[in-house]
């Protein structure tokens, strides 16, 4: 523009006596001078600024435009000169104006009046997208910026252009064309629409991948090196063979790195090409190599540690004189930038204070096939965490987050600490875990200080269920509510109400469940740190459950026939700090109340009367899970837990062994008897029922009834243990994909083998592992790929019974599509095996029912955890012959 304007003052120059037009077009980058009727002017002279007067229609105010220009009334102007330049410059930088226009409107004495005519550049009324569909024209729209008003000029049509192409590049469309027009609005003034044509063309992969040079490392290795850079693969499921400019740099690095690894130090690469072949519509890429000879370590000496001594930094280095040159190794070991807590020399340093430390590995000599190294270690001064602060938690109070932080004021820096703390601010639940960030703030170098910000994105905390199905012979419907960020102290202010008291992290749950077998209903409350001083949670609950049995002749409840159960628990769950603080010491005492009336199955020996559980729950569980508790990446946990109740046959009174003798009849398999006459001369054989004196009993129904009795009493008051195991494993394989591993292991057992093992409390094996509205204390153990509970152990009438005893062992590989805050997405595939046994003679642990499968898991703060899986059985169920085939299972509410 400084080059036309300064055309356009030569002009003036030459044309003293003409009435100027100085009219500069701004669009595309060019200009143009316009030259209007004479009058005449002295070349040269100053003049003072009367008035600039807007000539043209504008949606702006007059006096703005010309405050913007920097002309003002009064000022000294020459005509022409640098005044009109400037102005002209100023208004076009903008970017609102197709057309400025000055005009020398006239002349009185020393005083001079201007025009300055403006059209302005047209706005954005509509965009309209052909060739996409229209579920992606929103997200072109405002990656675009492509909003109704939005100026419309020559900058904003290239920027869509090639953000447009690029965009579509990237998923493999190399042909990609974009064009784009805008028409003129006849409806309104100054509005233009916009018309936005893609061709996307076929997709375009890359067909070659061919290295030149190299001999040392066979082309298969150099392709797998370029982890997003693959050729055509039908057999690749995971990578697509798509060209992206950025990545393909990347991986030539890695190309590079390859060699490196390998002892070649002086590898380098010639040159590369991307062709194009439009007869196959894909890319062929050549790289030219120069290897150079291959190189071992030599002397590695440390300079300038006082911290730490030689040979501590050695093991930490891992590198010995005479191992096969490794540049990619000796880096990681150095500072290891893929792992922020890895085991490295510089965390090594910054964990112990030293956030000013510097480390580098030097050559110094380099002999034949061996390189000499000095680690060069600047230790600097202790740094210290001064000012420590939290910002974005809008509903969260400021106390809950700081009572989480392990970088407190005034202790010494730790990067260990600080990664620490932002697995437990995403443990939390009530912020984006992706989207924390700890920003460094006034590093001072000198007074060995640093400030840091966590910087938090709030989401969602509370849940809300609301379903309705049928399943189970009827219409079931659910009601849940599980607010995540409660605030108990709060209840009594109604200022707090936003719809309810929020912020202290406290944990309120209510579920009603209801169909027209069963009623639950259920609340608990949890708070996480009780008292507010220490990490103790504190968890009190309180169920009810109201059961009928199905008449299977009707196919209706049987209201005549239920079973009540009343929970209540509370429980203490405190941090440790040793063996680390990852593990976590709790304690619960829970009580139940069960009534069983007219309740006959083949779970309960009694259909009739009481029985109580009172029981003591000890866990220890250690978990490193992070950073994200819907979809950890690295970290384990592990849990070993038992839950006792009193041994009450060790003081009550009660021989068990001789029970049933107290009763008029006895229950006996006379498996010792066969074809005999009883006292009475009745045939007595195995399966019949003898009273005490050995008489058979003909009335079947009063023997059960009696033993009914006989088992009421054995288990009025419940005495078990009940031990489970868990050991869960997170390994990130490649990128984001990620390896999870889990074993389970589960024993329910007797103190009196006499008194039995109780009917309560057991394991229930397959299917999709929830536990529906079962409130007697079993475990629905998943095991995808057989129907729910299928894998129960069974008693001779075929009815299930529960397990005593379980294993279970699986492998999940999970991809996520997305883990935004508004919706968490991933994928899965996996394979699972174990079993249940009714007791632990019968237990074998290498009897499994194996499964494989796919899944989807979908998290949405406002529903919890939903997903599908379709699982495969490999093995039989049961009395069955053929392995059981494909299932379909629906996961809702199911813990991460």
């Amino acid at each position: 523009m400084e080059k036309q304007v300064n055309k356009l003052n030569n002009f003036l120059v030459l044309n003293k006596s003409i009435k100027i037009a100085l009219t500069v077009l701004i669009f595309g980058g060019f200009t143009q001078v316009k030259a209007q009727e004479r009058v005449p002017f002295d070349q040269g002279k100053k003049y003072i600024l009367a008035d600039v007067a807007i000539v043209g229609d504008i949606s702006f105010n007059s006096q703005t435009v010309v405050t913007f220009s920097g002309l003002q009334k009064g000022q000294e102007i020459t005509i022409p000169g640098e005044e009109i330049s400037a102005a002209i410059k100023k208004l076009g930088k903008l970017g609102l104006f197709d057309e400025i226009s000055f005009y020398v409107n006239k002349i009185q004495n020393d005083s001079i009046f201007l025009d300055l005519n403006i059209i302005e550049l047209p706005k954005l009324n509509q965009v309209k997208f052909v060739g996409v569909k229209k579920t992606k024209t929103e997200g072109l729209i405002k990656d675009n910026s492509l909003t109704k008003g939005k100026v419309v000029n020559e900058n904003l049509v290239t920027t869509t252009k090639n953000y447009i192409e690029n965009k579509y590049k990237k998923d493999g469309y190399y042909n990609t064309k974009v064009n784009i027009n805008t028409v003129k609005d006849t409806a309104t003034a100054n509005q233009v629409n916009m018309l936005v044509t893609i061709d996307k063309g076929q997709k375009v992969k890359i067909q070659s991948i061919d290295f030149v040079g190299n001999t040392k490392i066979s082309d298969k290795k150099l392709r797998k090196a370029m982890k997003d850079t693959k050729q055509k693969n039908p057999f690749r499921l995971l990578k697509a063979s798509k060209f992206i400019k950025d990545k393909y740099k990347t991986d030539l690095e890695k190309v590079i790195a390859s060699y490196k690894e390998r002892g070649y130090r002086d590898a380098r690469i010639i040159s590369d090409s991307v062709s194009f072949d439009k007869n196959k519509n894909a890319l062929n890429i050549t790289i030219n190599l120069e290897e150079g000879n291959k190189y071992y370590f030599g002397e590695i000496k440390f300079l300038g540690n006082t911290v730490y001594t030689d040979q501590g930094l050695s093991r930490i280095l891992g590198v010995n004189k005479g191992d096969i040159y490794n540049g990619v190794l000796l880096e990681k070991r150095i500072a290891d930038k893929s792992k922020p807590d890895a085991e490295d020399i510089t965390n090594l340093y910054q964990n112990s204070g030293y956030l000013f430390s510097n480390v580098n590995a030097v050559e110094v000599k380099t002999a034949n096939d061996t390189i000499d190294f000095e680690i060069r270690i600047t230790e600097g001064p202790i740094a210290y965490f001064n000012k420590i602060t939290v910002v974005g938690n809008d509903k969260t109070n400021d106390r809950v987050i700081y009572r989480e932080l392990r970088t407190k004021p005034g202790e010494k820096y730790s990067k260990d600490e600080l990664v620490r703390t932002i697995r437990e601010i995403g443990q939390l639940g009530f912020f984006d875990p992706e989207a924390i960030d700890p920003k460094f703030k006034n590093v001072d170098s000198g007074a060995g200080t640093v400030d840091i910000e966590y910087n938090l994105v709030e989401k969602g905390s509370s849940q809300i269920e609301l379903q309705g199905g049928y399943g189970g012979g009827g219409f079931i419907g659910t009601l849940g509510l599980s607010f995540n960020n409660f605030s108990a102290r709060n209840l009594l202010n109604k200022d707090a109400y936003k719809p309810l008291p929020m912020g202290d992290g406290q944990k309120v749950s209510l579920r009603l469940q209801a169909s027209t077998f069963f009623q639950t209903y259920s609340v608990s409350f949890s708070e996480p740190w009780f008292g507010g001083k220490k990490p103790v949670s504190f968890s009190t609950s309180l169920s009810y459950s109201k059961q009928f049995l199905n008449n299977f002749v009707t196919q209706r409840a049987d209201k005549t026939k239920s079973f009540d159960i009343l929970t209540l628990s509370v429980g203490l769950a405190k941090r440790l700090t040793v063996p680390d603080d990852y593990f976590v010491l709790s304690q619960s005492v829970s009580y139940q109340y069960y009534a069983l009336n007219n309740y006959n199955t083949g779970l309960f020996t009694f259909g009739n009367g009481t029985s109580r559980n009172l029981a003591y729950t000890v866990g220890l569980t250690r978990s490193s899970k992070g950073v994200n508790p819907i979809f950890p990446t690295y970290g384990s946990e592990f849990s070993l837990s038992a839950k006792l109740t009193p041994p009450y046959s060790l003081f009550n009174g009660v021989d068990y062994a001789t029970l049933g003798d107290q009763e008029e009849y006895k229950l006996k398999n006379t498996v010792d008897r066969q074809n005999v006459p009883d006292a009475n001369g009745n045939i007595v054989s195995i399966g019949d029922y003898i009273d005490i004196n050995g008489n058979k009993v003909t009335d079947f129904r009063l023997a059960a009834a009696d033993v009914s009795k006989v088992d009421q009493k054995r288990f009025n008051w419940l005495e078990y243990y009940k031990i489970k195991f868990k050991a869960d494993w997170y390994t990130k394989i490649y990128g984001k994909l990620v390896l999870r591993t889990l074993t389970e292991f589960g024993f329910l057992g007797a103190y009196d083998q006499n008194r039995g093992a109780v009917p309560f409390e057991r394991f229930f094996l397959g299917g999709d592992g929830l536990a529906n509205f079962q409130m007697d204390g079993r475990e629905n153990i998943q095991l995808r790929g057989y129907p729910n509970n299928s894998l129960t152990p069974t008693n001779a009438a075929g009815e299930q019974i529960g397990g005593t005893v379980f294993n279970k062992f699986s492998m999940e590989l999970r991809y996520p599509i997305t883990l935004k805050s508004s919706a968490s997405i991933y994928a899965l595939a996996f394979m699972e095996a174990g079993s249940a046994f009714a007791d632990f003679k019968t237990y074998n642990p290498f009897a499994l029912n194996r499964s494989a499968g796919v899944g989807l898991r979908v998290f949405m703060p406002a529903f919890g955890l939903l997903g599908i899986d379709f699982g495969h059985g490999f093995d039989a169920l049961p009395g069955q012959a053929k392995a059981n085939g494909w299932e379909t299972h629906f996961i809702i509410g199911q813990q991460f």
